[in-house]
């Protein structure tokens, strides 16, 4: 399956295919016909693909790889010099190529690299985790976090092509995959009631497997579209951050060692929702209808934090425009809107 992103100059192809793995070079030279290619990787994933992608690419093109550690505190600033050091003792080029192999950490550090080294290198994404293929390795987000918050020092740097190969699914531990449905099930909450509705009829993830493939496609294709409008995230891509406004002030208080990513997202929908409910902002019973498909899929609902103990962190927050936070609600499941507020919408002695 083929998608394309239609950003004039800009654009890239995505494919969505089993297998696909095993023609990385093959596909790859219909966007890069240079000679070198930096793998960028961290030390569980390319344990398990690393040398096979390498090998497959090496028969066209002159490889090397860096690796770094696996988890969310690898995408810091500290890790920067030594993968600029990898790339300058290979003597890579800015008419040479970056491949990010891996996760959403692999994935933002090694675009935001791509962004920035010899001002600017084309790359291409091949995410292995359910959140990269569904959300964060499409629309050319990179960044790197600073210890006052998440991506708070990034760029729009968009990629030259997406390789999504579902069968790398396989090898991921439990917890990535929990990680990973969190977002998805942020898609069918923002856009689409027939995906939020199979994904409640499943009730689990192994019953979802034979659907992954379609489920990542349908994914894929919201956000493709959504950053076709929005590229620069100032409209309509800022729904994309619904349960961010909270998830990313949880990773935060708790030095992003305790909650994923998408285990705080899980939190920030049902949260912000029961928030919006009281308000009357959402129709009465979406949150419970939320609760219940996330913890289906084992996600947790509540961080156990008084409310106010995040309230510093939100003002930081990325969608905060104008002096203005641009708060991601739901008028119901499958249709989401931009509430622009202020701190005051989080007011109030509640445990999150």
């Amino acid at each position: 399956m083929k998608m394309t992103v239609d950003l004039k100059e800009h654009s890239y192809p995505i494919y969505i295919e089993r297998g696909i793995l095993k023609e990385a070079a093959e596909r790859i030279a219909e966007v890069y016909q240079g000679s070198k290619i930096m793998i960028i990787s961290d030390d569980r994933v390319y344990s398990y693909y690393g040398e096979a992608l390498k090998k497959n690419l090496s028969e066209k093109y002159e490889c090397a790889e860096t690796v770094i550690p696996h988890g969310e505190p690898s995408k810091a600033f500290e890790t920067l010099p030594g993968v600029y050091s990898s790339l300058l003792e290979a003597k890579i080029s800015r008419t040479d190529l970056i491949v990010a192999l891996g996760g959403g950490v692999v994935g933002d550090l090694a675009g935001f690299v791509a962004a920035t080294f010899l001002r600017g290198i084309k790359f291409v994404q091949i995410p292995t985790s359910i959140l990269a293929q569904v959300d964060s390795s499409v629309g050319g987000k990179v960044a790197v976090d600073l210890p006052q918050g998440k991506n708070l020092v990034g760029a729009f740097y968009q990629p030259k092509m997406v390789l999504i190969d579902p069968d790398v699914l396989e090898t991921l531990p439990e917890r990535y995959v929990t990680d990973g449905m969190g977002e998805v099930i942020k898609y069918g909450c923002i856009k689409d009631r027939k995906l939020f509705d199979l994904l409640e009829k499943c009730g689990c993830y192994e019953n979802l497997k034979e659907h992954l493939t379609d489920v990542i496609a349908t994914c894929v294709d919201i956000k493709r579209r959504v950053v076709e409008e929005d590229e620069f995230d100032t409209g309509e891509r800022i729904l994309l951050n619904f349960g961010h406004t909270l998830a990313h002030t949880i990773e935060q208080y708790f030095h992003y060692e305790r909650e994923s990513h998408g285990e705080a997202v899980a939190i920030g929908m049902y949260q912000i929702t029961k928030i919006a409910e009281e308000k009357g902002l959402t129709k009465k019973g979406e949150a419970e209808h939320i609760r219940k498909v996330l913890e289906a899929y084992k996600l947790p609902v509540k961080a156990d934090v008084p409310l106010p103990q995040l309230t510093e962190a939100i003002k930081l927050d990325k969608k905060t425009l104008n002096n203005k936070l641009k708060v991601v609600l739901l008028h119901e499941i499958g249709d989401s809107y931009i509430y622009p507020t202020g701190q005051e919408f989080f007011d109030g002695d509640r445990t999150v």
